[in-house]
């Protein structure tokens, strides 16, 4: 009788304790169901019953890959595991797993329980305490009682380098036993907070002020097992009260006209302000400033220049700096006198870095050139289509011209097939100058001779159309940095266009012109014909891939070729037409922009310049 009652008495235990125990309890067969539960799987998984395992904690539609409870089965050893699952609301969480085995009297392993523990909440406190400790904007170090540090924040790291397991007062300022009056020790001693003002060391040498707070953050049995330091640095602070006074009105000028990289020079020249985005576009590294012969070579000679006026000395929307290394650095550029009550303080450079802007645009020039090549590899099979229709056409007259001995049906098939042929090399070589990804060659060229020559190439051929081809430039234009290759296949182009537009039957004779001016900081070229115009419709087809007005004349890839060069060099053609009154085609390009470009492909390999 008592062993009955001892039986029964274990499996009320068994029953209580599997539900009071604080975890989430399941128990599954060998079939990887869940064959019990406690209330807390089932208020944390929801309904369980009839259910694999996989599904009612992950959601899952079959076993999982790794899963832990299968190995138990074969060998009946205990396994720890984290894993993720979902909860019966389907959100995901985080949680350690701990399954044992379930042994019938033969010893063989019938069931798995699995106990789950969730820790979610912790493991996001961890991470947003490790995240707090590190990029708290202070020094922050954990020593113990011997003094040793056991743990720093980035701030710490970045003004005193790798600490772990050194001394404190071996770091923080190079000394050999305890400082005289370290809070730390009080800390240590009785357990209480202590603010103190300290004097250290930086890594790189130099004096580290700072007010440093210290507080237990752990304990032993007995005593204060670890201590938290906080040092906040006032060096910066207790160097401005030395300076203050006199710096007063050099700074507040300098506020006044601050921009990005700002670098001041008093009135010998020395450098007394060059500040970590100046030091970034001039790749300087040293502690100690540029000498006033070195910055000569390194700043625009505008910021040596006389002053003009308003304390203005220089403004220029796109300049180069020269960086140490030789790189040329576009930056926007500014300089102003520095003045107090009437008296000359210095001179300050203000400098906007133009790198990520640069390369921006020209990853958007190369996205524009890419998705029009897209476009045209699409349009390609349908073109080509029509030019294999026309090539069978002329394969099948000079076959049957043959077998049938007609001289004349031979000659006319081998005029198809020679139209044909000239239309599918024109294609594939405007395809391919249109294709291929390259930077401008840039020189400098005489823009009134490339269009010169352009006009003398085509004369002739205008002539015999009917079309008076003109010149008229601007004597005032300078040479300019250009690719004379791609800036003539554009200029062919636009030539070529608009003495076809001004062929067209009129009272008067056709006319183009092709000009050349300067627009500000602009070098124009504009090519203009008395055509019939262009309409709405077809100038909004004008710069899309195979459009053309030529019909079987053209491959509709002139103008998209056109724009991809002129885009190259960095600028834009514009585009003025009235039906029955002609057209204009003006081609923008920015001097300065060339000039930066130039710079920038000089400094590329050659192998890189290349097309």
């Amino acid at each position: 009788m008592n062993g009955v009652l001892e039986k029964e008495l274990e499996n009320r235990l068994g029953r209580s304790l599997f539900e009071l125990v604080p975890f989430n309890v399941a128990v599954i067969d060998r079939e990887f169901r869940v064959v019990a539960a406690n209330s807390s799987f089932e208020e944390y998984f929801g309904e369980w019953r009839g259910r694999h395992c996989y599904e009612v904690c992950k959601g899952f539609p079959e076993r999982c890959s790794k899963c832990q409870a299968l190995p138990i089965f074969e060998d009946g050893q205990v396994r720890v595991s984290d894993e993720s699952g979902v909860d019966r609301h389907g959100r995901a969480f985080h949680y350690v797993v701990h399954l044992a085995p379930v042994k019938d009297a033969d010893g063989r392993v019938q069931y798995v329980i699995q106990m789950t523990t969730d820790l979610t909440e912790t493991r996001r406190w961890q991470r947003e305490y490790d995240r707090f400790f590190e990029r708290v904007p202070c020094y922050v170090s954990v020593i113990d009682r011997n003094f040793r540090i056991v743990r720093t924040n980035e701030k710490f790291r970045e003004g005193f380098g790798e600490a772990k397991g050194r001394y404190c007062y071996e770091v923080y300022k190079r000394r050999k036993s305890p400082c005289p009056h370290c809070p730390a020790a009080l800390t240590f001693k009785d357990g209480a907070d202590h603010v103190s003002e300290q004097v250290g060391i930086h890594q790189d040498g130099t004096p580290a002020y700072y007010v440093v707070t210290t507080s237990a953050v752990s304990r032993g049995r007995h005593d204060v097992a670890h201590v938290i330091e906080m040092a906040s640095d006032i060096t910066d602070i207790h160097d401005l009260e030395t300076k203050l006074k006199r710096a007063d009105d050099f700074y507040e000028s300098l506020v006044r006209n601050a921009a990005s990289g700002i670098l001041a020079v008093d009135t010998t020249g020395a450098v007394r302000i060059i500040n970590p985005a100046a030091r970034s576009l001039l790749n300087w590294k040293s502690r100690r400033p540029p000498t006033p012969e070195l910055l000569r070579t390194m700043l625009p000679d505008e910021f040596f220049g006389a002053v003009q006026e308003n304390e203005v000395v220089a403004n220029i929307p796109e300049a180069s700096l020269q960086a140490v290394g030789g790189e040329e650095v576009p930056v926007r550029f500014s300089a102003v006198e520095l003045r107090s009550h009437g008296t000359k303080l210095g001179r300050a450079a203000l400098m906007q870095d133009l790198r990520e802007m640069k390369r921006l645009e020209q990853q958007r020039l190369e996205a524009e050139r890419l998705a029009a090549v897209g476009q045209t590899v699409a349009g390609l099979a349908h073109t080509i289509k029509n030019l294999l229709m026309g090539l069978e056409g002329g394969m099948y007259m000079v076959d049957t011209g043959i077998r049938r001995g007609d001289a004349d049906r031979l000659v006319n098939g081998w005029q198809i097939l020679k139209r044909n042929f000239e239309k599918t090399t024109a294609l594939v070589k405007d395809f391919l100058s249109f294709a291929k990804g390259r930077l401008p060659e840039l020189v400098l060229t005489d823009p009134n001779l490339l269009a010169r020559n352009i006009v003398e190439l085509y004369h002739d051929a205008a002539a015999k159309q009917g079309v008076d081809l003109l010149l008229d430039v601007s004597p005032y234009v300078h040479e300019a940095m250009l690719d004379p290759h791609g800036m003539e296949t554009c200029l062919t182009n636009l030539v070529s266009n608009g003495i076809d537009a001004a062929t067209t039957p009129r009272q008067q004779g056709g006319r183009v012109v092709v000009r050349t001016r300067d627009e500000g900081d602009d070098l124009v070229f504009e090519v203009v014909d008395n055509g019939s115009g262009i309409d709405q419709e077809v100038k909004s087809k004008i710069f899309t891939t195979f459009f053309t007005t030529k019909g079987g004349k053209g491959t509709g890839l002139g103008l998209l070729t056109t724009r991809k060069i002129i885009q190259e060099h960095g600028g834009q053609v514009e585009m003025e037409s009235c039906p029955g009154q002609g057209s204009t085609f003006r081609i923008r390009l920015p001097r300065t922009y060339l000039k930066t470009l130039a710079a920038s492909s000089a400094d590329r390999p050659a192998h890189e310049r290349k097309p």
